[in-house]
């Protein structure tokens, strides 16, 4: 039984690999080796999955420790007195979307919200991202999370998962229209996370496998499932560390499974690896430093948006960079703002895009 299973998913993934290489090699199509320009396009179908949440973010004017008593810890009980208190929007699927959508993108959203989400899916369907595959889960509240912050930035959170854990309720094949050109898989329930794979796997949807903080959460073997049938794999340096201490794969392991492997590394940019290449992206340097949350995901954001025109890795890791560098400018994770023709002119400031980036003014 057991081998007749790993047999099943091993013609599984070669089928999704083939339907990969028809798909990229066509979007790679060129004239005298420049990538199709987007008039020429059209608008890559991408469908992201992962959580989506509201952050309630507090500050304190003095600090948790001198509250702390060390002969009363098995009995604490505090209440803080905050000064501040905002509501952001939040969550990894509309950070990604966001900035696809401010590139000129028309991303697709498939999660499950909660009855307080209509004035998030109004903004969200203002900036040019498709609602349509995000499900209201009845009686519950969309997830959120709670931080209060001291004067030293100490931190006391709780994260309530709300309508998240109802999202293994959906599926890929209930989506209307066209099948996904890519799918992004990112951090959500788990159990979700899981289904979302096998169902890519076997309707060969080629899928940008996104784990982030879910690692702990996912077994090993769901690790390697998701990678050997991955089309690509974000992860950051210390997420990286933890992939290949819980499956045993190192990077050369990976890259016989995956297309395009990509490593972010804070302030020291960012590493793109395929099975014949290693190119390395610095950061953009930011103007201000406001706040680093949602870095990560507005680089997936600008990454994918080159990406989707078919354009070569160091620039769409440079996409990524300078997204990831203007989400570093401002607080919040969609509080960034900028027109393509803007992006492109900051864009040159640093890099050479040989005209490539003429197609998103």
């Amino acid at each position: 039984m057991v081998n007749h299973a790993l047999t099943n998913l091993s013609l599984r993934v070669k089928l999704r690999r083939v339907a990969d290489l028809l798909f990229f090699t066509n979007l790679a199509l060129s004239c005298e080796g420049v990538f199709l320009c987007r008039n020429d396009r059209e608008t890559m179908n991408i469908v992201i999955t992962g959580s989506v949440a509201y952050d309630y973010l507090m500050t304190f004017p003095g600090y948790f420790r001198d509250h702390f008593l060390p002969e009363k810890l098995d009995s604490i009980s505090l209440s803080f007195l905050v000064e501040t208190l905002n509501r952001r929007r939040g969550g990894v699927a509309p950070n990604i979307a966001y900035t696809l959508a401010l590139l000129g993108e028309r991303p697709h959203i498939m999660a499950t919200v909660g009855e307080d989400f209509e004035e998030y899916r109004t903004w969200l369907e203002a900036k040019g991202i498709d609602t349509s595959g995000m499900q209201v889960v009845p009686g519950v509240f969309t997830a959120s999370f709670f931080c209060n912050t001291d004067r030293s930035n100490a931190q006391i959170a709780s994260f309530y998962p709300g309508a998240m854990s109802y999202a293994a309720r959906l599926s890929f094949s209930d989506l209307k229209g066209p099948a996904p050109d890519l799918a992004v898989i990112s951090p959500n329930d788990p159990e979700a996370m899981k289904q979302y794979v096998v169902e890519c796997q076997e309707m060969s949807i080629p899928y940008l496998y996104d784990i982030g903080q879910q690692i702990v959460r996912l077994g090993p073997a769901d690790i390697k499932i998701g990678i050997e049938g991955a089309h690509a794999l974000f992860v950051n340096d210390y997420e990286y560390s933890l992939v290949e201490k819980v499956t045993g794969m190192k990077g050369q392991d990976i890259l016989k499974h995956v297309k395009l492997l990509v490593v972010t590394r804070g302030e020291h940019g960012a590493t793109i690896y395929t099975s014949d290449s290693e190119v390395n992206v610095p950061v953009v340097p930011p103007k201000r430093i406001a706040d680093p949350t949602g870095v990560g995901d507005a680089f997936r954001g600008g990454f994918l948006a080159g990406y989707s025109h078919g354009w070569d890795w160091q620039t769409c890791g440079q996409m990524g960079a300078l997204a990831a560098t203007y989400c570093l400018e401002q607080e919040g994770t969609q509080s960034h703002n900028y027109t393509p023709a803007e992006f492109v002119a900051r864009y040159r400031e640093h890099f050479d895009d040989q005209g490539l980036l003429n197609a998103l003014s």
